[in-house]
């Protein structure tokens, strides 16, 4: 029997398998290679999802040695019986459109037409159930024309394409579970894991930091029904660990993410994760600017759970202005960061992200924001005023501070941002700055948190523990009192070691260090003149 480390490295070799044709046509590192591979991938998952439900559902299909001859024998009207009884998280593909099909047409005149059409049409039968909508209104559906992204050569690149993708089968991976597919999304996407040349955050959040914000939202699975958001929400790894912890059928998700990009790995992210019923939850513009999840009263939607990483600093200033309405004056209560003279990409959007999260929350709402470590503890400004709210209202959870280099992309320290609505007792703060190991990752260098170590930090923040230079737990008056400082470090006690001595042991260690001090200065004293003899001596030579 395969085991579970076969099958990830059968779907990594797919997948490699896929990027070199991609680079067999010149599409190495193209911009628009990880459309078709994350299609093509996808395309693949979705064929063999839903004949392996039609093998679940019919034993004679399960037992045939030719599973499409058997199904030729099959009428329109008994598919279509079969069909109705399988899951709406699994697509619905004529069998014209299966791989197979496309596998015996690869040597017909213009195939590359015939393999777009085909990814079309199962595009088009799904839009209601798989597309991602803009925030004005328009469907981005599952698959687009790809062959169009080859200049040359088109039919032999399809015909390639299909021979790599009929060679392998996903129907035994179905069984597995989040941990599983994690790690295949995360080596599907590894080579378009960059962030746009530093303007927007990263698709994909470190494993570490995902882990312990969920584990520390959700530390029981005891909740049902609940909503969960990411307003930034990238390729949405915060959002898959937070549904595993509770539960991928307790939850729905909503996100909005200004990124095209994003909204279609978040898509497949979704897909991997049996999280199909959300798919139309996940929404493609600017979060900040026009927020489009809302209430029927018009006012924005509340959510049970928020996570986010959302972009530190991005230049904003097109629409800043805007802003600044009545209508946002209760969401952007603490302020609208300033357009700045010179160096607009620095502007400080994460302030507004962090706002409009506040805002966000249900009146039990509770949610883990990844924010610059320098928020934590700034004096002044927008910032502050943003922790006095959270301390005047009893929002707040807790902080953990993480290790520098916790993200290989940027210097910026980071801290977690934990708020909880029903929090009316005692403030955690962890700092984990000291933790993890140094490792390098192409050019920059990485600090990884061990296991044991992220269970560390989970135990203690949900625990509520105070540990010796690594957390303390105090009230909402002790953070007033330390100017709504958030930083663990500023509440450890400062430990003196003494010891008490008669008078008599006194006097003699008083009189060890006289005669050590004067020890000292004849050294000195001496080394002094015998520099000015050798300067001297220098000087006649």
């Amino acid at each position: 029997m395969t085991s579970t480390a076969q099958f990830e490295t059968q779907t990594k070799v797919l997948i490699d398998d896929l990027k070199s044709v991609c680079a067999s046509y010149g599409l190495g590192n193209d911009g628009n290679e990880f459309k078709i591979i994350t299609q093509v991938f996808l395309y693949k998952f979705l064929n063999d999802k839903y004949v392996y439900e039609l093998k679940q559902l019919e034993p004679a299909l399960a037992k045939a040695e030719d599973f499409d001859a058997a199904l030729k024998k099959y009428s329109d009207d008994d598919l279509e019986l079969l069909s109705m009884q399988i899951s709406v998280n699994t697509a619905r593909i004529a069998p014209k459109n299966f791989l197979s099909r496309l596998f015996e047409q690869q040597n017909q005149p213009k195939f590359a037409e015939i393999f777009d059409q085909t990814l079309m049409d199962v595009a088009k039968a799904n839009s209601d159930i798989f597309s991602v909508l803009t925030q004005g209104g328009e469907k981005i559906v599952l698959f687009e024309n790809l062959s169009k992204y080859v200049s040359d050569n088109r039919d032999a690149f399809c015909k390639a394409l299909v021979n790599k993708l009929v060679g392998f089968s996903f129907e035994h991976i179905f069984t597995q579970k989040f941990d599983f597919f994690a790690t295949i999304f995360e080596y599907l996407i590894k080579d378009y894991n960059s962030n746009s040349g530093g303007k927007y955050a990263e698709y994909f959040t470190p494993h570490a930091v995902a882990k312990i914000m969920a584990a520390c939202l959700v530390p029981e699975q005891n909740v049902n029904n609940v909503t969960c958001y990411d307003p930034s929400a990238g390729s949405g790894t915060l959002l898959m660990n937070l549904a595993h912890a509770i539960g991928e059928d307790k939850c729905t998700i909503y996100s909005q993410d200004i990124s095209q990009k994003s909204s279609a790995l978040l898509r497949l992210n979704l897909i991997l994760n049996n999280l199909v019923h959300s798919i139309q939850n996940i929404i493609q513009g600017n979060t900040i600017l026009t927020p489009y999840h809302k209430q029927e009263n018009g006012q924005l939607e509340k959510f049970d759970y928020i996570v986010s990483n959302p972009p530190f600093k991005l230049d904003f200033s097109d629409y800043s202005a805007d802003l600044d309405s009545k209508a946002n004056k209760e969401r952007f209560f603490a302020g609208i960061p300033k357009v700045p003279a010179k160096k607009k990409e620095s502007m400080a959007i994460y302030l507004l992200f962090i706002q409009h999260i506040m805002h966000s929350l249900s009146a039990k709402g509770k949610a883990a924001i990844v924010v610059p470590t320098g928020f934590i503890t700034a004096q002044s400004g927008i910032d502050k005023k943003i922790r006095q709210k959270l301390v005047k209202e009893k929002m707040l959870a807790g902080v953990v501070s993480m290790p520098s280099n916790i993200f290989a992309t940027t210097g910026t320290n980071v801290s977690i941002l934990f708020l909880d609505k029903e929090n009316n007792g005692d403030v955690v703060l962890i700092d984990a700055s000291n933790l993890g190991t140094k490792v390098k990752e192409g050019k920059n260098q990485k600090t990884v948190l061990c296991e044991a170590e992220e269970q560390q930090i989970i135990d203690v923040f949900n625990a509520k523990e105070a540990k010796v230079d690594f957390s303390v737990v105090v009230s909402y008056d002790d953070i007033k009192a330390k100017n709504y400082s958030l930083s663990a470090g500023q509440y450890f006690e400062v430990k003196i070691d003494y010891s008490d001595i008669t008078a008599k042991e006194f006097t003699i260690k008083m009189n060890e260090f006289e005669g050590k001090l004067k020890n000292l200065f004849a050294a000195s004293k001496s080394l002094e003149k015998e520099i000015q003899e050798n300067l001297k001596s220098l000087k006649y030579d």
